[in-house]
Parts: structure tokens; C-alpha cells; sequence
């Protein structure tokens, strides 16, 4: 495993973390077994991930709390990162969110605590007051935000320390190289990648968009037609199956898998720190470790890029995957 400093702190994090969404199960990741997941944790822990990501609002909370059983006796060893939702953002609530966290994980004090969706009804400055108190008492050792494009970003900047923004980029999905990358890189903003195999679809385990789970098949890379697609959007499925075909056959001129290859590719990118993988067995831990020490040649990062150029054109500058109406601004 390799490891990176979290933004400007010196909190070492592996550059794959485990993202726990998955363990709360329900409509988008079906069901899910806790002792799958507690064993899927110890899995990580074994294979040198350090990085555990989660949110008050995974499941109600039942993902954080799948995690600290995942967890327990190994506290001194691992960093976790959870997130405080939109709706708790007020002054009267950021702390009660945050001591509900702590309960959940079973923990004292969370390393990186995250915004998980801007709220625009509620000042910023309001938020980080509480954050940065929430520090003072050691409840919390640094301040993230999730979702945050160039302007809530620069606002946020001015108002306190931000160690990282959770994004979501692969190369099926590269809004962020427009606009938020770039200031990131800028202000030594650490980007964490979530959905970096595009929810599967790097893997090459779906040949087309119709094989995909309706939970899904519901970002605006795919027909408003789909079940749960909230976009309003015509999508480009076929442009999209047309790029994993060719990433593939870049994968396999590479003797990797294509999996291997994207998540590599990321981690190259720059000002990333770490990547979210969502994980749901120990077998499935595995299959991203090899990521870690494959170096791409300029040549293949170009290749990639070339490959998935024309998806990059439609997705535009909205780095929302799921609403035409941007949440980030």
C-alpha cells in the first residue's frame, strides 16, 4: 500500500480507502450482510488501507456503525472520515450530528469530518464555526467538504483550513478537470475520488447500459428513462460502452485488468489523495490492491484521456452526477 498526507496536515492516509456506503444496503446497493461487512473491514485493515469513509446518512446511520464494529481494537491504526448531512448544517445541529456520529462508530473523536452536500439556506461561516470548535475539542482533527465546485470552495477557503473535497471523477466521469481540479491543485485541497470505477461500470462486468441495476443507472451518463433517473436527460450510453471498449482494449495491451488501469489512472491524476472503492466482500478488497503499484506511461494517460474524450464532452462542467440542476456550484 502507499500513502499520502491528508491536504496540508500530516494525517498519512492509503491511497485506496475503503468507501462504506454499501454496508448500509437498501434501494441503491441491495442487501447486505454485516458480517460481510465487519469481515470486508478487516479485510482492508490487512491489506494496509488506513482510510475509511463513511456518512451519517448511509442507512441512518448503520453504515458508521457496521464500520466501528469493523473497527474495534484497531482505532490507533486507521483514519476514518464521516460526513455531516446538509439538513444538520445549522449551528444548533452540526455538534448533535457530530456526537451521533461518534455514538454510531463507537468512537471519541473522528479524523476527518466532511460537508457532505452544500446547503445554501445556511452561511458557511455559520458551519465552520461549529467545525472549527468541534477541533478545539478535540472531537474532530480536520475539516472536509464533499460536493463543493469553485464557488462554495472559495468561500469555504476563506473561512477556515479544508483538508480535502470528496468528488466524483473517473474516466467516465471528468467534470471536475474543468474548473474544481485546477483550484484544488491551487490551494493544496486533497481530492478524494468517489465512484472512481464509474459504480461498476469499469470493471467491465456490464457490456451494456441495459445490464446495469437500476440503482445505478440513474447518473446522467444513462436515459432519463431509467428507473430513478431524476435528470431529465438523454444521457450517452452508447458513447459511454463505446469508451469502456476502448479502455479495454488499452487494459489489455497494458496485461491489466481494466479495472487495474482506471483506478490507476486516477490515482495520477493531480491533487488526488486517495480513492473511495466501495467494496461489499473481502474477495472484492483484493481486486483493487494491484492499482496501487501500476505506473501508467504518459502515452496510456493520453490514450485514456482520447478514450473517453467524447463522454467528457457531454458531461460538460456540471459535476453532479445524478441532477441537470447542479447541487455544486
Amino acid at each position: 500500500m502507499k500513502y499520502r498526507k491528508l491536504g496540508k496536515t500530516d494525517i498519512d492516509v492509503s491511497v485506496i480507502a475503503l468507501g462504506c456506503w454499501p454496508f448500509a444496503g437498501g434501494k441503491v446497493w441491495g442487501d447486505q450482510d454485516d458480517e460481510v461487512s465487519v469481515a470486508t473491514v478487516h479485510a482492508a485493515l490487512d491489506a494496509g488501507i488506513t482510510f475509511f469513509d463513511s456518512a451519517e446518512g448511509y442507512g441512518k446511520g448503520h453504515s458508521e456503525a457496521v464500520l466501528g464494529r469493523g473497527l474495534a481494537g484497531r482505532r490507533q491504526d486507521v483514519v476514518v472520515a464521516t460526513k455531516v448531512g446538509g439538513g444538520h448544517l445549522g449551528s444548533d445541529d452540526v455538534e448533535k450530528a457530530c456526537d451521533q456520529s461518534l455514538q454510531h462508530l463507537d468512537m471519541d473523536y473522528i479524523d476527518l469530518y466532511q460537508i457532505h452536500w452544500p446547503n445554501w439556506n445556511v452561511p458557511l461561516e455559520e458551519t465552520m464555526t461549529v467545525l472549527e470548535r468541534l477541533k478545539q475539542k478535540g472531537k474532530v482533527r480536520a475539516i472536509g467538504v464533499c460536493n463543493f465546485a469553485v464557488q462554495d470552495l472559495s468561500d469555504v477557503l476563506e473561512l477556515g483550513a479544508i483538508e480535502t473535497d470528496q468528488l466524483p471523477y473517473s474516466l467516465l466521469w471528468r467534470a471536475i478537470e474543468h474548473e474544481i481540479q485546477p483550484l484544488c491543485e491551487e490551494q493544496e485541497v486533497g481530492i478524494i475520488c468517489y465512484s472512481p470505477l464509474s459504480q461498476g461500470v469499469l470493471t467491465g462486468r456490464y457490456q451494456n447500459a441495459d445490464e446495469v441495476p437500476e440503482g445505478l443507472a440513474r447518473s446522467r451518463l444513462y436515459a432519463d428513462t431509467r428507473p430513478m433517473a431524476v435528470h431529465g436527460e438523454p444521457g450517452c450510453e452508447a458513447e459511454v460502452f463505446e469508451a469502456v471498449d476502448e479502455v479495454g482494449k488499452i487494459a489489455e495491451e497494458v496485461g491489466e485488468p481494466m479495472a487495474t488501469v482506471a483506478l490507476a489512472w486516477a490515482m495520477h491524476r493531480p491533487a488526488v489523495t486517495s480513492l473511495l472503492v466501495g467494496a461489499r466482500t473481502p474477495e472484492e478488497v483484493g481486486w483493487n490492491l494491484p492499482a496501487v503499484d501500476l505506473e501508467l506511461s504518459e502515452d496510456v494517460i493520453a490514450r485514456l484521456d482520447a478514450a473517453t474524450d467524447r463522454v467528457k464532452a457531454y458531461v460538460g462542467t456540471n459535476p453532479d452526477m445524478w441532477q441537470s440542476e447542479s447541487r455544486m456550484r
